[in-house]
């Protein structure tokens, strides 16, 4: 049987995610984003067609640097309007047994005692269900709505990540040993005080002297994803993420992420195969590779262009507006997304991508590739990545929603399923055993995070 790809819906609580402008489809649904039917309907969809999970972005302001103003975003519904990501999650764990979510939260804004009791209640809630995608934020209007002037240089945002995590990993590891709740009612003890320890952190950015306030989860630790894939942000996902979501827009340059996230987590004593690589990838599928490239066609119609360089330039800090249509792209250092720049400029060294070319590229699937066709083309486009990029599986992003999702299902998982590379059922109940991270529900033993975890 070959291997299974991972799948992950890729989606956000938000009109318009990654496809800029298609709120205007008549088969989008987008606007659905503030009803729960919507949530609850998608995670039923996607248990159904054997997702590993649902993976939820998220931003904590608007992007406002394309020409200096907010406007273009707020004109495109380009990540605006949007809600918080993780209220929905319980209600769609309730209508599911098995499908994981994965729950994007910054730490930049949030101190980790409090993050850290909102991620347990969700793994309770879910019965070992979530994941974290880390993020440190990348925004200068976040920043300044948050409290701050300007963003956090972007090194000491990794740096103050690493000190979070330590912290996450004394509450969710070393607090509660995991018989402490011994609920003897005859005794009139729910928790053997003795086996509840105060964690006692005193560090540069923080100083928790604890103890936790939830018991042990059933994962303990949530699954954690990360996106970071500048330098700084690969050596932090190569010690701490089970999960990393890379973006590009060909295999090639996605397989330079790749294998530097894998060399990380080798040099950080780890696994290298433990880190499971998800690439973000649109599909436009249909019966046919004519119908298919059909319906991508009127995508493309309704496809705002100046809506994805709104989104560009909040990805990486970078204003084109203005920029002939013609102009080649350049990188310069700044305080966003470095590797959202990178992707297009650096990392591969075959292509000059002009000012029009990303426009283009960007209004339908974002930073990632789109593939169009049937059933059988999409599942083949799937394989390749996975043999030339290294990556498990997918982070789906959708051009129309819940439609992407409805047809992936419906054309591209049973070929998937004839290939044995997509299942049928799920073996386990916990997201870390369903994703291969580790052998049971808990970190595995070379993870840094199983280093404080008590008996």
């Amino acid at each position: 049987m070959s291997e299974r790809i991972l799948l992950n819906a890729f989606d956000m609580a938000c009109v318009g995610h990654q496809s800029t402008g298609l709120w205007t489809h008549p088969d989008d649904q987008g606007h659905r984003y503030r009803d729960l039917d919507y949530w609850t309907d998608l995670a039923k969809l996607l248990e159904r067609g054997g997702f590993d999970a649902l993976f939820l972005a998220d931003v904590l302001g608007v992007y406002d640097v394309y020409g200096g103003s907010r406007d273009a975003a707020v004109r495109a519904a380009a990540q605006v309007p949007v809600n918080d990501p993780i209220m929905a999650v319980p209600a769609m764990a309730a209508v599911t047994s098995r499908l994981g979510f994965g729950v994007t939260v910054s730490l930049a804004y949030e101190q980790p005692y409090a993050l850290a009791r909102r991620m347990s209640t969700l793994d309770h809630l879910t019965k070992g269900r979530i994941g974290w995608n880390i993020v440190t934020s990348y925004l200068d209007s976040a920043a300044r709505n948050l409290g701050r002037g300007q963003q956090i240089p972007h090194d000491e945002r990794y740096e103050m990540a690493e000190e979070y995590l330590e912290v996450c990993y004394k509450l969710w590891e070393g607090s509660w040993e995991s018989d402490a709740v011994v609920r003897d009612a005859a005794r009139g003890v729910f928790t053997d005080p003795a086996k509840v320890h105060d964690i006692e952190h005193k560090g540069r950015y923080f100083e928790v002297p604890g103890p936790f306030l939830c018991e042990p989860s059933p994962q303990r630790t949530p699954v954690l994803f990360q996106a970071g894939a500048s330098p700084r942000g690969t050596r932090f996902a190569g010690t701490h993420a089970e999960a990393v979501f890379v973006n590009g827009p060909n295999p090639g340059v996605v397989r330079r992420s790749v294998d530097a996230v894998r060399t990380a987590a080798r040099e950080a004593g780890r696994d290298p195969r433990s880190v499971k690589v998800f690439a973000m990838l649109t599909p436009v599928t249909g019966e046919s590779d004519a119908l298919a490239r059909a319906k991508f066609e009127s995508y493309l119609e309704h496809a705002s262009e100046e809506g994805a360089m709104a989104l560009f330039g909040g990805w990486t800090g970078v204003d084109l507006a203005g920029a002939p249509s013609e102009q080649r792209l350049e990188y310069v250092e700044t305080d966003a997304n470095r590797s959202a720049l990178a992707s297009f400029t650096t990392a591969d060294p075959d292509r000059a991508w002009t000012v029009g070319e990303l426009a283009r590229f960007i209004a339908v699937g974002g930073r990632g590739p789109v593939v169009v066709g049937s059933g059988v083309t999409v599942a083949d486009e799937l394989e390749r990545w996975v043999s030339e990029a290294d990556v498990d599986g997918f982070n789906l992003a959708y051009a129309v929603t819940p439609g992407t999702f409805v047809d992936f299902v419906e054309h591209v998982v049973p070929e998937l399923r004839r290939r044995g590379r997509a299942r049928d059922s799920y073996p386990a109940g916990t997201l870390r055993e369903n994703l291969g991270a580790a052998p049971g529900p808990l970190l595995a033993a070379d993870h840094p995070g199983a280093r404080y975890r008590l008996g």
